[in-house]
Order: structure tokens, then C-alpha cells, then sequence
């Protein structure tokens, strides 16, 4: 499942395109362009499972909000174009998780969101799907008491399928959020994984193909 997000960024453009792609990868977003604005909503709702912050803003700047954000337990990324060693510093040791300077790519971007995703969400619980046991904290999957080897992409394809479990996932949500949304390969490379994975463990039964859309891994509940 994905995390709501926060997305504090004053230029239009930008905004857009990270609020789309963590979207795109399963993430709910709220994105503000203004300081005071932002912090008058996380008076209202704080549960982000992560922020993205740019410095400079109209209203209340970055390193203002970080305090507040730090209080309620949201961590925060700062994405801004000041990249001077100063700020860098003053951010991270104001209790930042990472700071980003622009210009960036959106690929590095969300596979930093995702590990501060990791860092700060409670430890996932060990599944067993038919005879395959998955342990997500060990990254390993076992078949009928050994352990059968998925590269890291195919360990996260499979995450993404086991926690959206009986419900479709579009070829373009795995892209997303596996390579990137601007990755520019083909769908053929979510399906190539696919059959690896069922290949691998057996699952030609359990993950289904969905018609024009994706796949679906089926669990009896």
C-alpha cells in the first residue's frame, strides 16, 4: 500500500510533476505552493508518511516548516535549489532525513521517498502466499524450506503485488514505481519480471493477468 505524502513546492511545474509520479507509484498526495499555507493545513492533518520540502517558498520558507514537521513526526526531504555545503547542513542536522538539490531526477527521487518509507514504517510481517513463505525485512522468499533466489527488482515486484493483494496493479503503477515514472522502457519490462516471478516460485496460478491492465495475485483471505 502506499503512503499519503506531502508536497510543499511553490514552482508549478514542479509540483505537478512529483505530485503525479507519486501518484503514478501508489502514493496519496497534498501538495501546497506556500509556506503559511502548509502549515496552517498540518495544523489540521499530520499523518504523512513523508514530506517533500523545497526551501525557498512564499509565506513560512523550509527550514521554518522543518521544526514543525519534525514535531508532529513527519520526516522530511528537502528538495530545493540551494546546495551550498551551510544549508545542507542546516537542514540535516535540523533533523532533515535527506536534502535533494535541484535540478533532480525524478527516479533517484522516489527511490529516496521509498527508503524513508522504509526507515519510518513499522516492520512488515512475514506472508505466506500457497506454499511460498515471503519475509519482507529479510527480503527473502521460501519454497518448501528453501530459499529460492529473486533479483531486487523482482523481490519488489512481488511486494508490490503482495500488498495490493486480490486487486488489480497496472502495468504502469509497477513501471512507476519500481523504475521510475520516467522510465522509458516498455511495458514487456513488467512482464518479463511477471514470468520470472512465477516462473521461480510457482505462481503461474497465483498471480493472474488482468486483461489490458496488469496483474492480480490472488490469496484466499
Amino acid at each position: 500500500m502506499g503512503a499519503r505524502i506531502l508536497v510543499i513546492e511553490d514552482e508549478i511545474a514542479i509540483n505537478d510533476v512529483i505530485r503525479l509520479s507519486l501518484v503514478a507509484a501508489g502514493h496519496e498526495v497534498d501538495s501546497f505552493f506556500n509556506g503559511t499555507e502548509a502549515e496552517e493545513a498540518l495544523k489540521k492533518r499530520h499523518d504523512y508518511g513523508c514530506a517533500i520540502v523545497d526551501v525557498m517558498l512564499p509565506g513560512k520558507d523550509g527550514f521554518a516548516l522543518l521544526l514543525e514537521l519534525v514535531n508532529y513526526g513527519v520526516p522530511v526531504i528537502f528538495l530545493t535549489a540551494r546546495g551550498e555545503l551551510p544549508d545542507k547542513i542546516r537542514g540535516l542536522t535540523g533533523g532533515a532525513e535527506d536534502y535533494m538539490v535541484k535540478p533532480f531526477e525524478m527516479v533517484e527521487l522516489l527511490v529516496r521517498v521509498n527508503k524513508v518509507l522504509e526507515r519510518h514504517s513499522p516492520s512488515e510481517a512475514v506472508v505466506t502466499v500457497k506454499d511460498v513463505v515471503i519475509d519482507p525485512a529479510k527480503r527473502t522468499a521460501v519454497k518448501n524450506g528453501a530459499e529460492v533466489y529473486l533479483k531486487p527488482m523482482e523481490f519488489d515486484c512481488l511486494m508490490m503485488l503482495v500488498r495490493n493483494k486480490n486487486k488489480a496493479v497496472t502495468r504502469a503503477q509497477l513501471l512507476a514505481a519500481l523504475w521510475g515514472v520516467e522510465f522509458e522502457g516498455e511495458t514487456r519490462t513488467v512482464d518479463a519480471h511477471v514470468g520470472r516471478i512465477r516462473k521461480k516460485l510457482g505462481f503461474g496460478e497465483v498471480i493472474k493477468t488482468v486483461p489490458r491492465i496488469g496483474y492480480r495475485l490472488e490469496v484466499d483471505e
